[in-house]
């Protein structure tokens, strides 16, 4: 274990704000049901007004919600249990917990506060009262044909992998096998531009301070509309850490640095969780870094409280690559004559972070873990390893994600595809494919248009597998499709 120093800016003061709930702007939901708000830095309130009989549809967000009912009545469905809230009564709902409200009164108001603010509301994604787009499929819908993906955007250079802005813009790693020069970006769907994220200070390295991007692959966004950005060091004499930057202030929110104590000579840290239920983040450590040959792959956790980190399950058949290598159109990709094998890559976690989900990029298995016994300091490694659960089968792949009925969603690195584990009985299965999706790197859900994103990256055509000649070029392509469920925020 090792304590990671970390570094916030605190910003200025926020400054007071007095309000009256009659002069807020209001949003008519429906014909029963209105909804003003206002939200400061760190949380929201809001205030319905009900008529009898309007319901807030079943859905669950990843804040917490304090609720207080001033007049009237409601029915609250929380799963199989119903609650009865009066007036001057009120309940509190954890973060995840599917939800439903009904009004039984005329008139009746309603008063949330929710912690940390409600991204969604701010940025008009709140959809489960009018679901945008296509509607997703579903696994028992589906009839196993393989679905055609939709080319999203044409890029000028490699995308690794993709996170979202709460307003659904996407923010993506410029794959770092390429080395490119501006190492995060923006993309504007309007206009087809790229711009660096989260601006060009932050991709231009310097000798000065490290307040720079180095090498990131591993992208993810949080509720509270954080950026965080893997930075594996690498090409600059920099300390590995992960960037928070957020977009609703578009500043620095924090910098948690990697100590020596989490990592090995042969780190590489690939892709995160960012599990804001138990505030950690969890990262996949392929072990090739510097030539390594991913026998010291890992997972690291990184406490967002303390900055503190643990390295586990350190080469141990879980994380270690198998002996499979990746061959693509009957070529093997080598580097040297010897099959590139690469340790723990692909990593979710299901929407309740009940489940950690984790693979080698070269391996049989999908692994899955309690986060209760992953956080349980008390156990030893060991014992850890033994609680590691083999979940289903898949073939060679990068990214992970997850919808909210369970199924997995894997990069098909040698068959331009995207799989899907079925959570049913964890059947494996082609659920969408292209001759243009060359290496599929990292998937992600997008909840402000309802669609998985994909990169293809073309690492397999770069220098380093083909005695030195660069067969990659443009247009490289981001795919998106419908999950057969709807996915999970932030996955």
């Amino acid at each position: 274990m090792g304590l990671a120093l970390s570094s916030a800016l605190s910003g200025n003061a926020q400054e007071a704000q007095h309000f009256s709930f009659a002069d807020l702007p209001t949003k008519q939901l429906n014909e029963l049901l209105t909804r003003s708000t206002i939200s400061g830095e760190a949380g929201t309130i809001g205030y319905f007004t009900y008529k009898k009989g309007a319901v807030v549809p079943l859905h669950q967000h990843v804040n917490e919600q304090y609720s207080l009912i001033t007049k009237g009545s409601v029915k609250i469905l929380l799963g199989a249990r119903e609650v009865i809230v009066k007036a001057g009564e009120g309940i509190i709902i954890p973060p995840n917990i599917p939800h439903s409200f009904i009004a039984l009164e005329d008139d009746t108001i309603d008063i949330d506060f929710f912690s940390p603010a409600r991204m969604d509301w701010l940025a008009g994604t709140d959809n489960y009262f009018a679901k945008n787009g296509a509607p997703s499929l579903s696994s028992a819908q589906w009839n196993g044909k393989i679905l055609e993906p939709e080319v999203y955007a044409e890029l000028s250079e490699a995308v690794g992998n993709i996170a979202y802005t709460p307003k659904g813009d996407l923010v993506f790693s410029q794959h770092p096998f390429f080395n490119p020069e501006i190492r995060v970006m923006k993309y504007d769907a309007q206009t087809g531009i790229n711009k660096p994220f989260p601006n060009l200070e932050w991709n231009t390295p310097r000798d000065t301070d490290d307040h720079y991007l180095s090498n990131v692959l591993g992208i993810r966004n949080d509720a509270n509309g954080i950026i965080w950005m893997l930075d594996m060091g690498q090409r600059n004499a920099v300390t590995p850490k992960i960037v928070g930057w957020n977009t609703r202030t578009d500043k620095l929110e924090r910098i948690y640095y990697l100590p020596q104590s989490a990592l090995a000579n042969t780190s590489q840290p690939n892709d995160m969780v960012v599990d804001d239920k138990h505030g950690v983040f969890v990262i996949a450590d392929e072990g090739i870094g510097k030539g390594g040959d991913g026998s010291k792959a890992a997972l690291i956790v990184v406490d967002m409280k303390t900055g503190v980190t643990r390295r586990l399950l350190e080469g141990t058949p879980t994380t270690l690559p198998e002996n499979k290598p990746t061959v693509i159109k009957g070529k093997t990709i080598s580097v040297n004559g010897k099959p590139l094998l690469v340790g723990c890559d692909g990593i979710t976690a299901d929407k309740n972070f009940e489940w950690l989900y984790y693979a080698s990029l070269n391996g049989s298995k999908i692994y899955r873990l309690k986060f209760k016994d992953l956080l349980n300091e008390s156990i030893s490694q060991e014992n850890l390893g033994s609680r590691v659960e083999a979940y289903s089968n898949k073939p060679n792949n990068g990214g992970l994600s997850i919808d909210s009925e369970g199924n997995l969603y894997l990069t098909g690195l040698e068959d331009n595809s995207i799989s899907v584990v079925l959570a049913k009985d964890r059947s494996v299965h082609k659920l969408t494919a292209d001759n243009k999706m060359l290496w599929p790197d990292g998937v992600s859900f997008n909840a402000a248009d309802g669609y998985m994103y994909v990169s293809a990256a073309q690492v397999h055509l770069g220098a380093a597998f083909n005695d030195g000649v660069d067969k990659s070029g443009a247009p490289y392509y981001i795919f998106r499709f419908k999950p057969l469920s709807e996915g999970v925020p932030l996955r």
